[in-house]
């Protein structure tokens, strides 16, 4: 199997073994379909060559009881088939969806940093959606269509042999086209997954930041990206539809040619008395059968093409090595106590430029470490260790003395509190993000962290309290409301490690007070990191380090460092001036 490009035989594999038995079930009906069919041609030669001219009304009324019977079947097998196998790939779409996510989820956060949420949501609901046609019916009517052309080719030959020759040389020249073309349009679907996906990632982009689009009267300019993105989607689509185009006018001509040749051979040994009515009226229905199939195995190929396209896209994702990988973080972290170190830590986010250069220090159990410094000087990198969304290049991340790369995440991150600058809230209540690292806290967990985040001095004035429904990113609620509900909500996690990005930066003084007084509920007797923009919030910081292009310059408590009139002191100095 090559790297860019699935094969059939993983998909068998991977979807079509596991549901071998309603794929059985679905091969059987189409066959009871297919053959029930070939009743009213074969009939259709007994009709005019026997029945009538013998004038035999019992064999006519015999005649159509068994025409009526096989249509019956063949509505019936015709129902079945697409009940059956449209619900199951329908129901595969939706666990591929799930996996892809849960994937996704794994991936580490360098994924997220490099992608499109817009093009992710994409890849999660668009992508899988062609394998529908693979468990779906479109492959078993491929292979029963198969089945029926096979069937009546054998007939056909019975019927006469020289007629299905001559047939058969335009039917295998536009076998060739249909492969060549098949071909040429897998890349083109595979680019149109990619595209689309970017096309929908800038659309969510645009939605979510439609209040600065309108604030810089730059509609036009998010007018004119889209219709770039959508007019190259179009010129994909032109390119897929002109193959297939080229397809079907090719089978209608090269087809239509064999009909005109069937008409005129057909006629000769009519004349020639080596061939009946019925028998030229049978082989004419009969190559319909055997066309029919041909005809629509280039539009159910080009069906397969798209699945395999989006398979391909969905594989490549699916490869991706997980953030947590279990072969080499096997330590858990059952209880931690929560003292950090740094030893030597470099690191690169482009494997070129280093953003940190052998960075050592000790955060030392329920200690408040403050990160310092002009902006991309390495604090939110240092930040990212700690947490670990980032792996060092070289050096060690320690968590009571454990090596953090070899760690379980999901034990370390269940002890870890992030409180961000802009943190995330989802549309909802104001309870239901409270209680989103916990959903199953109890009510006086819950009011407990609300209360000591200060959450209850606004909720309390509105009507529905902490069911208020605050919008998508909490767009209803204050910077100050919001940040006191992603501390309550960090409170309820009950960290060991709480990291915080300074939330005070952007505040009016009453917040900051309401703010100030929940975080230090928050950094009770916690390992705490906070990366200072006002550097007035961490005088009583246990060390602060002065970060200065990815070297610690400075570390100390304010008043050393203020004594010692370096870099802090500049920083310092300059923010009281202001």
């Amino acid at each position: 199997m090559s790297k860019n490009n699935v094969s059939f035989s993983w998909a068998f594999k991977e979807f079509i073994w596991p549901r071998r038995k309603i794929v059985s079930l679905g091969l059987f009906l189409i066959i009871v379909r297919s053959l029930s069919g070939l009743v009213l041609p074969y009939a259709s030669k007994n009709l005019i060559d026997e029945v009538i001219p013998s004038k035999d009304t019992h064999a006519l009324t015999v005649l159509l009881i068994i025409v009526c019977s096989a249509l019956l079947f063949q509505s019936i097998s015709s129902f079945s088939l697409t009940r059956i196998l449209s619900v199951e790939a329908q129901h595969l779409i939706s666990i591929l969806r799930a996996e892809v996510q849960k994937k996704i989820l794994k991936l580490p956060v360098s994924f997220f940093d490099n992608n499109k949420s817009g093009a992710l949501v994409s890849r999660v609901m668009t992508d899988v959606e062609g394998v529908r046609n693979l468990v779906g019916t479109g492959l078993v009517q491929l292979i029963g269509g198969s089945i029926t052309a096979v069937i009546s080719l054998v007939i056909l030959i019975k019927i006469n042999a020289q007629m299905t020759l001559f047939v058969l040389v335009p039917v295998i020249i536009f076998a060739i086209i249909a492969l060549k073309a098949f071909g040429y349009i897998r890349p083109i679907f595979r680019a149109r997954g990619k595209i689309n996906a970017e096309v929908t990632g800038r659309l969510t982009e645009t939605l979510n930041g439609i209040r600065v689009i309108k604030g810089f009267n730059a509609e036009e300019q998010e007018q004119q990206v889209f219709e770039k993105g959508v007019n190259e989607l179009f010129q994909n689509v032109k390119k897929s539809l002109t193959a297939t185009a080229l397809m079907t006018s090719s089978s209608t001509f090269l087809l239509g040619l064999a009909s005109a040749g069937i008409m005129g051979m057909g006629g000769y040994f009519i004349m020639e008395g080596t061939m009946t009515y019925g028998e030229f009226v049978s082989f004419t229905l009969f190559l319909g059968f055997m066309i029919a199939p041909i005809v629509q195995m280039s539009n159910i190929g080009s069906q397969l093409t798209e699945a395999f396209a989006g398979l391909d896209r969905t594989q490549e994702l699916m490869r991706i090595e997980e953030e947590n990988n279990t072969e080499e973080r096997t330590q858990k972290l059952d209880q931690i106590n929560g003292s950090v170190s740094f030893k030597d830590i470099t690191f690169s986010y482009d494997g070129a430029v280093d953003v940190l250069h052998k960075v050592s220090f000790e955060a030392p159990c329920g200690s408040v470490t403050a990160l310092v410094g002009s902006s991309g000087s390495g604090k939110t990198t240092i930040a990212g260790l700690a947490t670990a969304f980032l792996n060092p290049t070289s050096g060690q991340v320690l968590v009571d003395g454990v090596d953090l790369s070899k760690v379980d995440l999901k034990s370390f991150r269940s002890q870890l509190g992030v409180v961000l600058q802009d943190d995330f809230l989802y549309e909802g209540t104001i309870r239901e993000n409270i209680l989103f690292p916990r959903p199953d806290a109890s009510e006086e967990e819950l009011l407990e962290a609300v209360q000591g985040a200060y959450v209850n001095e606004f909720t309390d004035r509105f009507d529905n309290g902490l069911d208020t429904l605050i919008g998508e990113r909490g767009v209803k609620l204050s910077g100050g409301q919001r940040q006191r509900i992603s501390i309550a909500r960090a409170l309820l996690a009950k960290p060991k490690i709480v990291i915080l990005d300074e939330a005070t930066s952007n505040l009016d003084t009453q917040s900051e007070a309401f703010i100030q007084k929940s975080l230090g509920e928050l950094m009770k007797n916690r390992t705490t990191f906070v990366i200072a923009h006002r550097l007035s919030t961490i005088q009583k910081a246990d060390q602060i380090l002065v970060i200065e292009e990815g070297d610690v310059v400075e570390r100390g408590r304010h008043e050393e460092l203020i004594a010692s009139k370096g870099r802090y002191y500049e920083l310092y100095t300059y923010q009281t001036r202001m």
